[in-house]
């Protein structure tokens, strides 16, 4: 697996890799091939699924077909069929259209796997007990509106994808379904990995990145900066090119948290302190951790943080703070070491002479010019520092494989995961790495489909938290938590290990 954080739009995680290499990811065997008016879609994966035709039917099937075998070249391939089939929350996708129920689709996703792909074909749409087009629902597929109307087998080549998806993914353990199965493994593992997220953090008043609603993202979007996706801020060749545009946002997305932490931030560093915590790995660049008494040795920041920030100039590194009023100015940072350097040289930069402002009075120079281009000078300016979070294109920092692969493999006996959907590679691809017989927990406001956890505890992340240590029997003193604070519980209805937290607002006293 590529220790590369992509470029562009999430990257959904392939559990088929092996390894974590850091090289460039191998291209995945998508391939169209045509005989006559036949069109096959291949897909290479642990398990291999039969062939199913995918027939043209009028343009929009050829379309699809055209799309299938152009998604090599594209980071499409990182995110297959990523407009066609969408990652909804099954419980959603069961309202909206015509789909199997929740216990049918687990159901199907059993026999999948018990009797395998050629005899799953023929117990299902050959025996026409139900068409490809709703047995795509099992897999969390939406049918697509372009195939509406055509004929069943039109739906084929979907179909194979949800399948082969599935077949890839890791088996839940069955043994593990209810809260107090939850508990009991938190209390008996001693070598717990954390792997967290933006929803630990948003409690704080600090966005996730992909709400719709609340998202960073989403903000951005309004702001017309001037590019063709959000996530571009996070471009490493952007900011190279253009550091202004990260620069005018930043200062909302920088964290104004010094010595503040969540119940959640608490309850990792409790796992710590109780030697059980082997080690977390935080997609967030609040460096809130530290806050709650994290130790470095038990934690990998896999996307960096903004507690440190490098010249791009010279490489000189200083603390995250140094930066940070210029940040909230607006300005953008330079680097006090080239600075230096220019000056002790003489060679601080100067406009260069033009006869278009002969004879012109000069102004005096606002804090605005500070920013204008370079080439307007005839010797290069300071570095421009960034903060060493790692943007979209940058190599993520080697102990995150290295800790993963040479460490944390063979020692961890109990997953969590808070918080996160779970779409961005290469952390996405830490779960399906880590050895599949071991237990595995969520915890986050809404599930992910592309992973089967073996326990999902569904609701505010502080919520599911504070009712885990109550009950089992750990104080997790925050003021966040109210004392005596229990949490409703529900079992979401065709599922045995899916479970809804919610807590009710503490009654005043004329209520009672």
């Amino acid at each position: 697996m590529s220790s590369r954080r992509p470029v562009g739009r999430p990257r959904k995680s392939n559990s088929s890799e092996k390894e974590f290499q850091k090289e460039e990811p191998p291209k995945k065997n998508v391939q169209k091939k045509s005989k006559a008016t036949t069109t096959q879609v291949e897909v290479e994966d642990d398990q291999q699924v039969g062939h199913l035709n995918l027939r043209p039917h009028g343009q929009d099937l050829e379309e699809l077909g055209e799309r299938i075998g152009d998604l090599d070249d594209s980071w499409e391939v990182q995110s297959l069929f990523e407009d066609i089939i969408e990652d909804i929350t099954e419980g959603s996708l069961y309202d909206e259209v015509d789909a199997v129920t929740p216990e049918k689709a687990i159901e199907y996703r059993e026999l999948l796997r018990t009797v395998g792909p050629q005899e799953f074909c023929r117990q299902t749409v050959e025996s026409g007990s139900i068409s490809a087009k709703k047995l795509l629902t099992a897999f969390g597929i939406r049918p697509p509106a372009f195939l509406e109307g055509l004929a069943d087998d039109a739906y084929y080549g979907l179909l194979t994808l949800g399948m082969s998806r599935e077949l890839a993914k890791r088996a839940k353990l069955s043994q593990y379904n209810t809260i107090d199965d939850a508990v009991s493994l938190l209390k008996k593992s001693r070598n717990i990995v954390v792997l967290t997220g933006a929803g630990i953090s948003t409690s704080l008043g600090i966005p996730d990145f992909r709400s719709k609603e609340t998202g960073l993202y989403t903000q951005l979007e309004k702001l017309g900066l001037g590019i063709n996706d959000p996530q571009e801020v996070f471009n490493i060749e952007i900011f190279r090119d253009d550091p202004s545009i990260f620069y005018s946002v930043a200062k909302d997305i920088l964290p104004d948290t010094k010595g503040v932490f969540s119940p959640t931030h608490a309850f990792i560093a409790k796992l710590q302190d109780m030697n059980k915590l082997l080690t977390n790995y935080s997609q967030n660049i609040d460096n809130i951790e530290a806050n709650a008494g994290v130790r470095p040795d038990k934690l990998v920041q896999c996307h960096g943080s903004f507690a440190t920030a490098t010249c791009q100039k010279c490489g000189h590194k200083v603390q995250g703070d140094t930066i940070f009023a210029d940040i909230k100015a607006g300005k953008i940072p330079r680097c006090n070491e080239c600075i230096a350097a220019l000056r002790k040289n003489n060679t601080m930069k100067r406009k260069r002479s033009s006869r278009k402002s002969a004879g012109k009075r000069t102004r005096r120079r606002s804090s605005e010019d500070d920013d204008e281009d370079d080439d307007q000078y005839d010797i290069p300016a300071a570095g421009v520092m960034k903060p060493d979070i790692i943007f979209f294109g940058e190599e993520l920092p080697d102990e995150f494989s290295q800790r993963l692969i040479k460490h944390d493999r063979d020692l961890v006996d109990l997953v969590i995961v808070i918080g996160t959907s779970l779409k961005v590679a290469p952390v996405s691809e830490v779960v399906p790495y880590l050895p599949p017989h071991i237990p595995q927990i969520y915890i986050s406001r809404t599930p992910v489909s592309h992973i089967n956890f073996d326990i999902d505890l569904l609701g505010d992340c502080d919520v599911v938290i504070a009712e885990l240590c109550r009950r089992a029997g750990w104080e997790l003193d925050h003021e966040m938590v109210p004392s005596g604070q229990v949490a409703d519980i529900k079992l979401e209805e065709g599922y045995k290990s899916r479970h809804i937290f919610t807590v009710s607002e503490p009654s005043t006293p004329e209520e009672e």
